[in-house]
């Protein structure tokens, strides 16, 4: 099970990204899907999460600004992030966890992209 990251780039504050993970590979189901991000110096925290049944969780700091989705037939994974602030700088990775079969679980991390927001 691999998991592909794409839509990071330079933004100005204010503006929005849009995140996608796509999972590949053989797997029965999908659990939670979720972001996070690590700044230089920093842990890697939660940014969003949500459930197979649509429940959402988001960090205090992306409230009201982000939005987190999913497509569960094209096994993607979305983060909208809106008006972006300089501290929302960081490589951003998505997270997912399922079964593989019934008895084989996994968990596994996209490989990382870069979001950053600078005047």
């Amino acid at each position: 099970v691999q998991l592909q990251a794409s839509g990071g780039g330079f933004v100005q504050p204010g503006g929005s990204l849009r995140l996608s993970c796509a999972v590949s590979g053989s797997i029965r189901s999908i659990n939670v899907m979720g972001w996070y991000r690590q700044a230089p110096g920093k842990e890697r925290d939660l940014v969003a999460s949500i459930t197979s049944s649509g429940v959402t969780t988001y960090a205090d700091s992306v409230k009201g600004r982000s939005t987190i989705s999913r497509d569960n037939a094209k096994k993607m994974v979305f983060l909208q992030m809106n008006s972006l602030k300089p501290e929302d700088t960081a490589v951003y990775y998505c997270n997912v966890d399922g079964q593989v079969t019934p008895w084989k679980p996994f968990n596994v991390w996209g490989q990382g992209t870069q979001v950053t927001v600078s005047s």
